[in-house]
């Protein structure tokens, strides 16, 4: 009894420290994936000169659309990785590769450079986010898993938070990027200090080990299809509008020396309501189930968009309250997928299925993010632009409205 008992505090206090870790790693994806976002007319500038409103979104495009083009390629490696090394081993790499290149950023003079940084650390921000939420679905008890991924899911806006108060913190841009020895250090804390995750490593003893073909299962596939269509449509809408957000309010000002305060606010108010989106999701999911939360999600996402977007020609306090109101449904639909996806596919293809699921989106994200430079052009406006992207939501409203209620995979969970 007291061996058990021994063995139940010593569980406890790893899930602590490995829940630890995972929020500051994951909260920095969140501050390196919006700082380049908040500082990116600054950047521009600096590195490519006084230019026009159409090179400057090309060249804005190019930075972060090659960011999401790593951020999908590295979900999907790190996922399978995570499946084939171990799900911390995974993780470690993904970190470490993400911090270090980011601290790099801060001394590049080169924009095509900075593209090309940014593409890798989007790999290592990918691959994160994927395996730590894999991690935390294995080790935490099936009771409070859902709220204990809800609070990871908040790390992504805490960071977006961050990101505004450096805008307003650093005058220098790359100064802000020096940041990155934090989730470098809790790198190589995860390496000293935490151990596998049981669930993987009782899958590679002998007589344990499943079939490689088992993702083509067809209750796999209708799975990976599902869970690909809900997260894509709500990752190409939010991406849009988070990347673009900076941009369309400096747009709104008449003097291009105004805007830095408002930018920075609206960023921090972005963040501030994913946040209470993200700790809502679990006790969401917990009384309406992921059904019904995801359909909120996707209906109120659309509705202060087209609120957002439409109505505002010159910049108000309106604006303030309407980002927070959209980031609080972001951030419900981010915590109630984080919850629901990893608990859809069995232990052995669980990190590759996921990985699969939250990256296969960022490909079309990356490729209609690009263009939105044009859009501008055409539209008349960065508005304009960004709102064609929540027509997304009506799609993942739809696909989710017709799908049958959740019912999600189960395994033991390590207590």
């Amino acid at each position: 009894m007291q061996t058990q008992i021994k063995n139940s505090e010593t569980n406890s206090k790893g899930r602590s420290l490995l829940l630890a870790v995972c929020l500051v790693c994951c909260a920095f994806c969140g501050y390196f994936a919006t700082l380049m976002s908040v500082y990116l007319p600054v950047v521009v500038r600096e590195l490519v000169g006084n230019v026009g409103p159409e090179e400057l979104g090309e060249v804005s495009a190019w930075i972060a659309s090659m960011f999401l083009f790593g951020w999908m390629l590295g979900g999907i490696f790190f996922g399978f990785l995570g499946d084939k090394i171990g799900r911390l081993k995974a993780f470690s790499i993904a970190v470490i590769l993400y911090s270090s290149l980011n601290i790099l950023i801060g001394f590049t003079q080169n924009w095509v450079l900075i593209v090309a940084l940014r593409f890798i650390s989007g790999i290592g921000v990918g691959g994160t986010l994927v395996v730590a939420t894999i991690l935390i679905a294995e080790v935490w008890p099936a009771r409070s898993r859902a709220i204990a991924l809800g609070i990871l899911a908040v790390t992504f806006p805490v960071g977006i938070v961050s990101a505004g108060i450096a805008n307003n913190a650093f005058s220098d841009w790359r100064t802000a990027f020096l940041p990155g020895m934090i989730p470098l250090t809790a790198a190589v804390t995860a390496i000293l200090f935490l151990k596998e995750s049981t669930e993987w490593t009782r899958l590679q003893k002998p007589g344990n080990q499943q079939g490689s073909t088992s993702l083509l299962l067809t209750e796999n596939r209708n799975n990976i299809i599902k869970g690909s269509l809900i997260f894509g449509t709500m990752l190409i809408g939010l991406w849009a509008i988070f990347s673009w957000m900076p941009t369309w309010v400096q747009s709104l000002f008449a003097d291009p020396g105004q805007g830095q305060t408002e930018r920075g606010i609206t960023m921090m108010l972005l963040g501030g309501g994913g946040i209470i989106g993200g700790a809502l999701s679990g006790f969401l999911i917990n009384y309406l189930g992921y059904k019904r939360t995801l359909l909120i999600a996707f209906a109120g996402s659309f509705l202060m968009c087209f609120l957002l977007f439409k109505t505002n020609r010159v910049f108000s306090e309106i604006i303030y309250l309407e980002s927070a109101l959209l980031a609080i449904f972001f951030g419900i639909s981010q915590g109630a997928l984080s919850s629901y996806l990893p608990e859809l596919f069995p232990t052995h293809i669980r990190s590759t299925a996921t990985g699969f699921c939250f990256n296969i989106g960022r490909l079309a994200t990356a490729a209609v993010v690009f263009f939105v430079g044009t859009l501008v052009t055409v539209l008349g406006g960065y508005g304009n632009a960004v709102l064609v992207f929540s027509i997304t939501f009506l799609i993942g409203f739809a696909v989710t409205l017709l799908s049958p209620e959740a019912r999600p995979h189960t395994e033991a969970s390590i207590i």
